[in-house]
């Protein structure tokens, strides 16, 4: 008797639970769909693109504006590459269709990820993901027109004399573009110091008393990703200091969600 229970117990557990097939089909929808969001933000680039081509100098001149004006009169860039004058544009331009069509993009990755994910989960995850996207446009904001003019302004009024500044469009396009992403990154430090306090993993208190060793932390990372003069590492350090600062003050705010079961029942709870 004991044995056929067994046995209905068996069978009714393989009746329920999924299969190989159906998790291999499961897998498969998954990344049909990944592959059709990623198509649909890849054409929407391509798309603003091909509206922004016909002014791909504007744009690139609107981007090396603040160099053109540091250099001296009658000084202008360079093209050193054959192609260069054609794809340093094109790639400018990419760069500004990218971060135009970003909404539609980021809407895209939330349509993939939002079944997903619990009832917490979205409400931390898509001010999180809104609050990122508007403090880096603030940090590439901060370095086109504050940190641009003074630092090129530095540069050009300190070559020796008998050198004229004459800079490669492409190396400046790089140039420009490492110092979008470290300004960037450095004005997401409160979005990361709240989402660091609002998940647990470091207390409030904890952050205040290490405020010492990331004032340091916030030079060395000025003195590393800044040009060498000490005014661009202060206008990097100084503004990540305070943005440090701003965090600690917002996630005073922020309440930590409770580990009991009011936490697993949310946990539990389908979006």
């Amino acid at each position: 008797m004991a044995g056929a229970r067994l046995r209905v117990v068996r069978l009714s557990m393989n009746d329920t639970s999924p299969g190989p097939e159906s998790t291999q089909e499961t897998f498969i929808s998954h990344l049909v769909e990944l592959r059709t969001r990623l198509l649909h933000a890849i054409i929407a680039v391509f798309v603003v693109l091909l509206c922004l081509f016909p002014w791909a100098k504007d744009i690139y001149a609107l981007l090396a504006a603040p160099l053109i004006k540091a250099l001296p009169r009658g000084a202008t860039m360079i093209a050193t590459d054959v192609t260069g004058t054609f794809l340093v544009p094109l790639k400018v331009t990419l760069m500004a269709a990218f971060l135009i069509a970003l909404p539609y993009v980021l809407y895209q990755m939330w349509a993939f990820v939002a079944p997903g994910l619990y009832r917490h989960e979205k409400r931390l995850a898509l001010p999180v993901i809104l609050s990122s996207v508007v403090f880096f446009a603030l940090g590439m904001c901060f370095a086109y027109f504050v940190v641009f003019p003074i630092a090129f302004g530095f540069f050009a009024g300190y070559a020796p004399t008998g050198v004229q500044m004459m800079t490669d469009i492409d190396k400046y396009l790089s140039f420009v573009l490492t110092m979008f992403i470290a300004f960037g990154i450095t004005f997401e430090t409160p979005v990361i110091v709240i989402v660091l306090v609002r998940l647990g993993v470091i207390s409030l208190e904890k952050l205040r008393a290490i405020r010492g060793y990331v004032i340091v932390g916030a030079f060395v990372v000025g003195a590393v990703f800044t040009p060498p003069d000490i005014l661009s590492q202060l206008m990097m350090a100084v503004p990540l200091w305070l943005l440090f600062e701003l965090g600690l003050l917002a996630a005073r705010f922020i309440s930590v969600p409770k580990r009991g079961g009011d936490a697993i029942d949310e946990e539990k709870a389908p979006g």
